[in-house]
């Protein structure tokens, strides 16, 4: 949805199919790789509301994306004097709640080119209709910036699937049942889709972007990967997880309970296959069929003489961690130890100290220490348990790649194998791992 020319395709894809009932649209996104997305500048604005600055050269930066695409479009320019006064009225809102101000403002870029793709479409023959997700029913919990989909939500846009017209419908956001608006995490336009078409019983979600298809590995680590034609629910979330962008993680759950396929295809090339994502598919027991690896994960280890034998440490410990609104990702323990993955972007150095001096006073430990920059490795795909030999043949790949595991974890998942690394080793995995399994 970056420009014109964009949006002129996407609109070329809806007319191609009369069974597309609902179109869920993103904010612009970059139209170069220089180029800077509409949510980002939005972000931008916000704060530089909040700390009293200037904000009008950001905001003009903003209303000149929508300006050129509804130039581009030969669209009414009274539609543009509209998302002008929408933004003003946005940034002209009590910001004394900043996390709330903040959605409110990101909101917005979702919420006009949704308004925009309507008009376009109506412009072109298409009985189309723009639907805020608010007055649809969309009701999120507070919250901000990482909010979940209420189980109403889906009686409430139920309904959608007896519109005779086509609904566009802006992603990322909803609202509390308060009326205050509220964001899914950067790139919930996804996870709206899926809460859609779960809601309506849809034959498919169809999830479009900028790739043919979901590729076995990052294609910027291996530019020739190969491309995955079918996928279980369960390895595109582990791959979704672990660094995978094509599709936002928490999308997949809605459509697990309704039993929806998603299907993964290229808006530059709308007739490519994609990759199929699925309940079940017909598989080989213990073949890797994708690698994934992300940045950004701190481990904090705690070391205590007997920690077997103290019935409740593990409870009391994760207790600590949620009084300071921390969730984790992996734990790992021993006899008289405990490691806890967190992301790092959770941290702050205040924040750290005060959970070191938590975990001290309370649980007694004789050691408990943070280290930061690992990576998460994951190795994903159906019954990778019952295969013998794959950690061997994993560790070894590794070994002759020089890099060091810092820490293994497979536990009772039968769909990934997880290896911790060193930042500075995750390229030098994935190529080595993807060596061995792949080529």
């Amino acid at each position: 949805m970056a420009d014109a020319r964009r949006i002129s395709d996407v609109g070329q894809i809806i007319k191609a199919d009369p069974n597309r009932r609902i179109v869920v649209v993103s904010a612009p996104g970059k139209r170069s790789p220089t180029d800077v997305k509409v949510t980002d500048l939005l972000t931008l604005c916000a704060e530089e509301c909040i700390a009293g600055r200037d904000y009008s050269v950001t905001l003009i930066r903003v209303i000149n994306r929508y300006k050129d695409i509804q130039v581009g479009l030969g669209l009414e320019s009274e539609l543009l004097h509209e998302i002008e006064l929408d933004f003003s009225q946005r940034l002209q809102s009590d910001c004394s709640h900043q996390a709330r101000f903040l959605d409110l403002i990101k909101a917005g870029g979702e919420d006009n080119m949704a308004k925009l793709m309507a008009a376009y479409l109506r412009s072109q023959g298409i009985y189309a209709s723009y639907l805020n997700p608010c007055q649809a029913g969309l009701l999120l919990n507070d919250w901000h910036g990482k909010a979940r989909v209420l189980d109403q939500s889906y009686d409430n846009l139920k309904k959608l699937a007896e519109k005779e017209y086509l609904i566009v419908f802006p992603g990322f956001f909803g609202c509390t049942p308060e009326g205050h608006i509220v964001t899914f995490p950067r790139g919930g336009s996804d996870i709206t889709g899926a809460v859609l078409a779960a809601a309506v019983g849809a034959e498919v979600y169809e999830n479009f972007t900028d790739v043919d298809s979901v590729f076995a590995v990052n294609p910027n680590i291996i530019p020739h990967a190969r491309t995955i034609q079918e996928l279980t629910f369960r390895e595109m979330r582990e791959l979704a997880y672990a660094g995978f962008e094509v599709l936002h993680d928490e999308a997949i759950v809605p459509l697990v309970k309704a039993g929806i396929p998603i299907h993964i295809k290229n808006s530059n090339k709308p007739d490519a296959a994609g990759t199929l994502v699925v309940a079940h598919r017909d598989d080989i027991p213990g073949r890797v069929v994708g690698i994934a690896g992300s940045r950004g994960f701190t481990t904090i280890f705690v070391r205590k003489f007997l920690m077997n034998r103290e019935i409740g440490f593990g409870r009391r410990l994760l207790q600590i961690l949620e009084e300071e609104g921390l969730s984790y990702e992996h734990t790992l323990s021993g006899i008289d130890d405990m490691s806890i993955i967190i992301r790092e972007s959770q941290l702050t150095a205040e924040l750290e100290q005060r959970l070191l001096a938590k975990i001290q006073e309370r649980l007694s430990v004789d050691e408990v220490f943070v280290k930061h920059g690992y990576a998460m490795i994951m190795l994903v795909g159906e019954r990778l348990c019952e295969t013998i030999g794959l950690l061997a043949k994993a560790t070894r790949a590794l070994q002759k790649a020089d890099v060091h595991v810092e820490m293994t974890n497979q536990g009772s998942s039968e769909v990934s194998m997880m290896f911790g690394v060193k930042e500075e080793d995750r390229e030098r995995s994935i190529q080595a791992l993807y060596n061995i399994f792949f080529d």
